[in-house]
């Protein structure tokens, strides 16, 4: 049964909680991973000639909206966290959005891309369809969608404090089919690791 009202309010209120709370923890915890890997799988599908107009969906403090700056093209984030917000609007220079993933008000057909890194398995299975149908009609066609969740087998609900849904990838590959996407590209981080010790499942999808 679908999630009420009342609970979706609870599921976005506590994560978001729990990231305000944290916001420099988190940032100090991650400013230096590395995932130029996947910025590169998803500049490489998009056509056209760069500078691109990209979102960096749920941008966190900044990191990725920064490197995505740093390489010539616009790039605008989105965080339904204030603290997040504030910090990548310092960090990166660039303009950020305060939206809500379950209540998001995109402009169609804008972006060359978008980037989710890590984000998008805050989003119930519920809601999913009709976030991912978002992320569609904000891409221009023949845009550009990655997504990088922590796989597992469809479990949902909380985890230290945020919520979140563990797909399996044959779910995330139908959720992102139905919602018009075609995909293209598809491997397990961290790079060179053993398939046990490759939590994250990234994607690439095309908008037609």
């Amino acid at each position: 049964m679908a999630p009420s009202s009342e609970e979706l309010k609870a599921v976005t209120g506590g994560t978001l909680q729990h990231y305000n709370q944290r916001a420099e923890a988190f940032w100090e915890g991650t400013r230096s991973h590395d995932v130029t890997q996947n910025i590169a799988a998803m500049l490489s599908h998009i056509r056209g000639e760069p500078p691109f107009t990209l979102l960096d969906f749920g941008c966190g403090p900044g990191r990725d909206l920064k490197a995505l700056a740093e390489l010539g093209h616009v790039g605008i984030g989105l965080d339904g966290a204030l603290r997040f917000v504030e910090m990548a609007r310092i960090h990166s220079g660039c303009e950020v959005w305060l939206q809500d993933f379950l209540a998001l008000d995109l402009p169609e057909r804008h972006f060359d891309g978008v980037f989710a890194n890590a984000s998008l398995f805050h989003v119930p299975r519920s809601e999913l369809p009709r976030v991912l149908r978002a992320l569609h009609a904000t891409l221009k066609p023949g845009g550009i969608l990655f997504s990088s969740i922590p796989h597992g087998a469809d479990q949902e609900g909380w985890s230290n404090g945020r919520y979140g849904v563990f797909h399996a990838p044959e779910s995330w590959r139908a959720f992102g089919t139905a919602a018009g996407f075609v995909e293209l590209e598809r491997y397990y981080r961290p790079s060179g690791a053993p398939p046990g010790e490759q939590p994250w499942l990234a994607s690439v999808w095309r908008r037609e």
